[in-house]
């Protein structure tokens, strides 16, 4: 594709992506095992995904800007080795207290990779391949959505939840000596700047409450967090706006095309999120299926979504992105819609075409949007852009599972899933995907506006 640097860092990329999202759907198609074995109810064990997103939200602005002033690379090193000792530490769990808080310093690991490894892709990699380079990373997702079911599944049925962790540790330390070793260069775009720790504070602040807030709205006090987090992000928005050297640039939300398709990703993530979850639940609980075998069900997403992520990476090359990211919400809107529908008595089949339908939609809106988040800015302001779509996209996966938790709470309560509820698990999943299918076709009407806004790309 390019030179041996470039090659070198989609390589690493890409392995390092696959892996943080490997680990990341192969624990919750865990779920039910670890909470069997920590005696979590239902409320409970949605936190086992909610307090990762929650870590990883709270940490990703300021790594945008940690990482422009200290080196892409050098963040990278640092993120994955707190990850991959968190990994290791969090298979000796002997509680849901120590499983859980293993989980936050696992996730701001996670954060600094995320944040770097994408900044540095669009670095290293000139205008003109940026789509096809983010199609190939977004392979990496997409084919860590494939296997991590399968092997996730396998590996939890066979030899339990913790065999998942281990299993990806050599993998990590490949990473890690890759990173190290092959790539010589640092991308230090902010060298010169002083950390904005009054911007890190309350926009940390902010966005904690608020995202905290809604994935308590079951409580009392979740509504009031949230008004409070709004408030906070209210005022981060005016201190940072006039600032020299913001820990985030909040006047990239000036250009139309870099907002809409932010709002885009809020959306979307937000619509996929929790349906996972919804379909793992139905066909675990409901349908009676072992881990491995509701793997190869979920399996059919993935698999779309890595044959046509590659292509749909090239194609925004050539075609305005955010076009092609208004047809794939489209589509996985509808998708989302038929799972909607999905009950007890429901053919398998109709489940599987949901599914079909909800690859091909984010297969062909991923790397698109990507391609105009990261495209619609200047290069200097990269990491910050990256840092964007990671909180975006964490924000909403979270406030996802923040409406998941509260409406399963309202429906049934604080209490084990076990037969005698499963009825009131499937109306849950119903509510909760409903909405989840009127949020993804809101992705695809402000992608719209997007394309058809006075923003601009930049070379």
């Amino acid at each position: 594709m390019g030179s041996r640097l470039e090659n070198y860092v989609l390589f690493v990329t890409t392995l390092t992506t696959f892996f943080i999202i490997f680990l990341s759907t192969a624990v919750m198609i865990a779920i039910p095992t670890i909470s069997n074995e920590f005696g979590m109810s239902n409320i409970v064990q949605n936190w086992i995904n909610t307090i990762y997103l929650l870590a990883i939200v709270v940490f990703t602005i300021p790594a945008g800007q940690i990482s422009a002033k200290y080196g892409l690379k050098k963040t990278m090193v640092i993120g994955l080795i707190v990850f991959t000792i968190t990994s290791a530490i969090i298979m000796f769990s002997s509680s849901q207290d120590m499983f859980l808080i293993l989980r936050i310093f696992q996730a701001i690991g996670a954060s600094f990779l995320t944040v770097a490894s994408t900044a540095l892709l669009v670095s290293a990699f000139k205008a003109e391949n940026r789509g096809k380079a983010l199609g190939i990373n977004v392979i990496g997702i997409f084919l860590a959505a494939c296997l991590s079911p399968i092997i996730g599944g396998f590996l939890n049925n066979s030899y339990g939840w913790r065999s998942i962790f281990l299993v990806t540790l050599p993998f990590l330390v490949v990473c890690l000596i890759l990173l190290i070793t092959k790539i010589n260069k640092e991308w230090k775009t902010l060298e010169d700047v002083s950390i904005d720790i009054k911007g890190i504070i309350l926009c940390s602040v902010g966005i904690l409450l608020f995202v905290f807030g809604f994935t308590t709205l079951n409580l009392p006090f979740g509504f009031i967090l949230v008004i409070l987090g709004i408030l906070v992000l209210v005022l981060f928005y005016f201190v940072e706006r006039n600032m020299e050297h913001p820990v985030f640039n909040v006047n990239l939300f000036k250009n139309p095309k870099f907002l809409t398709s932010n709002i885009a990703t809020l959306c979307a993530f937000f619509a996929l999120s929790a349906i996972l979850t919804i379909v793992n639940y139905h066909l675990q609980y409901i349908r009676g299926f072992n881990s491995q075998e509701a793997g190869f069900i979920i399996l059919i997403a993935p698999v779309v979504q890595v044959v046509l992520s590659p292509i749909a990476g090239r194609m925004s090359d050539k075609i305005n992105p955010q076009k092609l990211a208004a047809v794939g919400a489209t589509i996985g809107g509808v998708g989302i819609a038929i799972i909607a529908t999905v009950s007890n008595g429901t053919p398998i089949e109709v489940l599987m075409l949901a599914f079909f339908l909800l690859g091909l939609g984010f297969g062909l809106f991923s790397s698109p949007n990507t391609n105009a988040i990261m495209g619609s800015v200047p290069k200097k302001e990269t990491s910050m852009a990256s840092a964007s779509y990671s909180t975006v996209r964490v924000v909403g996966q979270t406030m996802s599972m923040g409406t998941f938790t509260f409406i399963f709470s309202i429906i049934m309560g604080n209490v084990a899933i076990v037969p005698s509820n499963f009825h009131l698990l499937v109306l849950s999943s119903q509510i909760t995907a409903t909405i989840c299918a009127i949020v993804c076709f809101v992705s695809a009407i402000v992608s719209v506006i997007g394309f058809k806004s006075k923003g601009y790309y930049n070379a």
